[in-house]
């Protein structure tokens, strides 16, 4: 169990140090490569879709049924399912969509960069330039703030998510982890690029990405600490369940759609498509 626990914190850690790595990215790049994201995020969807509904509610109705009855587990796990989409949806709601890190936005919209003749027209009015230029890095910066503090918020139940299904299970924990890593990379760039064009510090702006997906572990510890004392198999299905219902929740309301807003319709379904045959042959393998 030792040994599960430090594999599971790990794969969690990953999957929270990839906040960091969209938020590297972005300060190389100036436009967004719109066909990788939309297939990327597509394939993560696919991953969690399938492993929610083939591995994860399977085992959670398992373990539930095998402790309560044939009946009553059923029913239990159902009922968590549902719990952890709800969850995961009011957490959803009560973020602002302008600070929604699952809300599309490119590098160049996020950075105000995508008007060509912005600079001609405003080099005509220096004294608009400058108050204008002041207004929009205050905006900037604090909608990087607030995306970070949303992506804090978001990844916080993803992190319990990614450790417990380590935990229970570490090659599913690995499947996980990675589709949660992929769809946390566009969150970093959500929150670095505002930031540096804001405060004009890379530092600054790779900072508070990191900081946001560092929830990511804390959300593992501070849920193992809870729960760790009286971890039941009972208990162990219903969180498992819950689980589920986050990661359906994530991938058809926030990975799918977000993935399509980046590209083509095709795309996001071939990323989907993908993902799902990945997901079921790593089953098979492993």
């Amino acid at each position: 169990m030792g040994e599960n626990v430090l594999i599971a914190f790990a794969l969690t850690l990953m999957a929270g140090l990839a906040t960091g790595i969209g938020g590297a990215i972005a300060f190389f790049t100036k436009r967004t490569n719109a066909k990788f994201l939309s297939v990327a995020l597509g394939f993560s969807a696919g991953v969690m879709v399938y492993v929610s509904f083939v591995e994860i509610f399977g085992k959670a109705r398992e373990a539930l049924v095998s402790e309560l009855g044939a009946r009553t587990g059923s029913w239990v796990t159902i009922i968590s399912f549902f719990a952890g989409m709800f969850v995961i949806a009011l957490i959803d709601k009560l973020v602002p969509d302008y600070e929604n890190p699952h809300e599309a936005r490119k590098v160049e919209e996020i950075s105000g960069e995508e008007p060509s003749d912005l600079s001609e027209h405003l080099m005509e009015h220096k004294e608009e330039q400058d108050q204008v230029i002041a207004t929009n890095k205050n905006k900037l910066l604090r909608a990087g703030l607030m995306t970070a503090l949303a992506v804090g918020i978001h990844n916080f139940p993803e992190g319990f998510a990614t450790f417990i299904s380590a935990l229970r299970d570490p090659s599913l924990g690995i499947s996980i982890a990675i589709a949660i890593a992929i769809h946390n990379i566009p969150e970093g760039i959500a929150v670095s690029v505002p930031v540096f064009y804001a405060a004009g510090s890379r530092k600054k702006a790779f900072l508070y990405s990191f900081l946001s997906g560092m929830s990511e572990p804390a959300g593992a510890i501070i849920g193992y600490l809870i729960l760790s004392q009286f971890l039941t198999d009972t208990l162990f299905g219903i969180v498992f369940a819950a689980i589920g219902g986050i990661m359906v929740f994530i991938s058809f309301d926030q990975l799918l759609p977000t993935a399509r807003e980046y590209g083509e319709h095709h795309l996001s379904i071939y990323g989907l498509a993908s993902g799902m045959i990945v997901m079921a042959v790593s089953l098979m393998l492993f």
